[in-house]
């Protein structure tokens, strides 16, 4: 289920303000793969143990929140830090 346009444009990261946007599909693809290996821990520590089916990425991309059944999880401590996992 794809989140709904106006509400992308309302949302920004709670910690850092700045806008976010879609995950795109090899975005998706390359984070899943590191999830799957057990390299990608969320802001408080504890590993990410499912792989992510659609997220948002803030505009300075080193943030990612999952989007679960359509609802955007915009918690700092569920933040998943891409510099940590050696994404970006």
């Amino acid at each position: 289920m794809a989140i709904d346009r106006k509400l992308l444009d309302v949302l920004c990261c709670p910690v850092t303000k700045q806008p976010v946007r879609a995950l795109a599909r090899a975005e998706l693809k390359s984070l899943n793969e590191r999830i799957a290996g057990g390299e990608v821990y969320y802001q408080d520590e504890t590993p990410v143990e499912s792989p992510v089916e659609e997220g948002l990425i803030t505009a300075n991309e080193e943030r990612v929140y999952r989007v679960d059944d359509g609802i955007p999880v915009m918690l700092e401590e569920r933040a998943i830090n891409l510099r940590a996992a050696g994404l970006k």
